[in-house]
This record gives structure tokens, sequence and C-alpha cells, in this order.
């Protein structure tokens, strides 16, 4: 159930209390489901926590009609939604308990680390009464079901995803690191013709099965290059900073073709702080649970759109 107590956590503390005036519309259907309705008092009461925000930065009566409207017309999707997800479990015969509900609300409770007392204070303060708090967590909850039942088989993480996905994080932080780096360097002219390159490219490669640490200033003082001293992101072309990101300490690259010619890099030294970035072992299984998690919200997606696309939805409101 981790993936509902998330989210839960962060709405927790978005609640704020709205209350129509007399002149306004006191009840209309604003949108059938197949054949449930959606009431305007509940789309009102969906709007409340999140209607202080919306009408901030309104500075005209006209300007907060418009966000109102704005406001409305993004919760009644997700109104719909919820309807459609409703209407799945009571064919799957999905329920949940008053049990259930209460450990939802338990962990949100320690999470916030809250008593009883101050807890259902705060739920009260922010305009939601118990039951309405509960009946949040029952729709949740209910998601949660659907979604396992129904989308979790379709979602899958492999070793490779989790892989590409902690080396590019890696990449990303060195990027904040500074680097010290020397290259050979193969010129190449600027209307050089295939011939050439492939020519120049040979000598490189060439050059590169015979490069040691030991050989490896001569053989720039021989062909071209030297010391690069320290560099930061964007002091490269992004090919070659790629290529000596990737670099271990000491590591002598393959030849990479630049604007202007190859070069083979060799990575000196990183700044500070290199080392103490975590290994793949160390954060293979929140990589996992962040892939799966994206994974899961993807063919949840799909399965809005599968379901809508299924569905007779008549939106009333104006």
């Amino acid at each position: 159930m981790r993936y509902v107590f998330s989210w839960l956590t962060a709405v927790f503390f978005c609640f704020a209390t709205v209350q129509a005036s007399a002149a306004e519309v006191i009840e209309q259907v604003v949108a059938v489901v197949n054949e449930d309705a959606i009431l305007l008092s509940d789309l009102r009461q969906q709007a409340a926590p999140f209607l202080r925000h919306a009408l901030g930065g309104a500075t005209s009566d006209a300007q907060q009609k418009q966000e109102v409207q704005k406001l409305y017309r993004q919760l009644l999707e997700q109104m719909i939604n919820q309807k459609l997800i409703q209407q799945t479990a009571n064919e799957m015969r999905i329920t949940v308990s008053k049990i259930e509900i209460d450990q939802a609300i338990d962990n949100v409770r320690r999470q916030n680390n809250l008593d009883e007392q101050a807890f259902w204070d705060a739920v009260r303060d922010q305009g939601y009464t118990p039951q309405q708090y509960r009946e949040d967590i029952r729709k949740q909850l209910i998601n949660l079901k659907v979604t396992n039942q129904r989308i979790r088989s379709r979602a899958s993480v492999t070793e490779e995803e989790i892989r590409e996905r902690y080396e590019k994080s890696m990449r990303q932080a060195r990027r904040a690191l500074r680097f010290r780096a020397a290259h050979v360097y193969f010129e190449l002219a600027p209307e050089a013709s295939a011939t050439e390159v492939k020519n120049v490219r040979e000598t490189a490669e060439a050059v590169r099965a015979q490069l040691s640490l030991d050989n490896f200033d001569a053989a720039a003082e021989k062909y071209g290059g030297g010391d690069l001293g320290w560099l930061s992101q964007g002091d490269l072309p992004e090919p070659l900073e790629k290529a000596l990101l990737n670099l271990s300490v000491q590591e002598i690259s393959q030849p990479v073709r630049g604007p202007s010619g190859i070069h083979i890099f060799i990575l000196r030294e990183r700044q500070s702080g290199a080392e103490k970035l975590p290994a793949f072992e160390e954060t293979r299984e929140s990589i996992q649970q962040k892939l799966m998690e994206e994974a899961m919200t993807r063919q949840q997606q799909l399965f809005l759109e599968q379901i809508r696309g299924k569905a007779i939805i008549d939106i009333k409101l104006r």
C-alpha cells in the first residue's frame, strides 16, 4: 500500500475551506458517467481544499471566476476518472473495509508525527469532517486495489533499465564535479574528406592500442594535445564531455570524434567528493522502486484511456 500513502501525506496539509454564496446555483448535475451523475455540490466539495491557492493571484472578479472555472474543469476530469475506477471496482467486486481505512489513516497520522487528537483537530481545522476525510481515503484505496489487479502485471522493470538509470544519475552527479584531464589530439581540417577522416581515425586507433599511463604524455607531445587542466560541465562539446565523464580516474578513453579532430582522453583527477557517489548495489532497490512507480503511472494512464474510451461521458459543466 506504499503507493497510496505518499499521496495521502502530500495532500493532507493542502485542505482549505470555501462556502458558496447565496446567489450561486445550489445544485445541478455537472457530468454523467455511464449512468452515474456527478453533482455540483460534490464538485464544490472537491474544490474546497484548492480554491484559496487558485484565487491567490486573481486581482479582479472576472479573473477569480476564470480561475474557479479552470479549477472546476480540472477537478471534474479527476472525478470522472474516479467514477470510472469505482464502476470498474464494482464490476470486479472490489471493496475496502473499515479496518483498511483505519490502517491507512493511522499510517498518515504517524507519518505526520501527530497523536490521535491532534490529527483529527488538524483535519477539522482544514475544513474537512472526519467522514469526508475517510471517504477520500476509501477512494484512494479503491484506486490502489483496482490498479494492483488490472495494471500491476503490465508494469515491469528490467535489470538493464535499472542499470541505465543508475548510470544516468551518476553522470549527472559527476557533472557537478570538476575534473582534470589531458588528451592526445589528431587534428582534422574542416573540409576533410571521408577518406582523410578514415585515415586519421585509423592512426588514432593504432596509437590508442599502444597507450599506457607511462607513455601518454609522450604521445601527446608527439601527435598533439596535452594537459587540459581543470574542467567543469559545459567546458567541452557534449560528445567529448560525455566520453570524459564516463571514465574512471587514470582511465584512457577510446578515440572520440570532436568538432575539429579526434581525441584520446585520460582522466587525471576528479574533484574531491566523487568517491562518495553511491555504488550500484546501494541504490539499486530505490531505483527499481522509482522505475516501477513510473511504469505504474504510465500503465494507469493507459488504463484510464481504455475505460474512458468505452464509457458514455456527458459533461454538462459550462
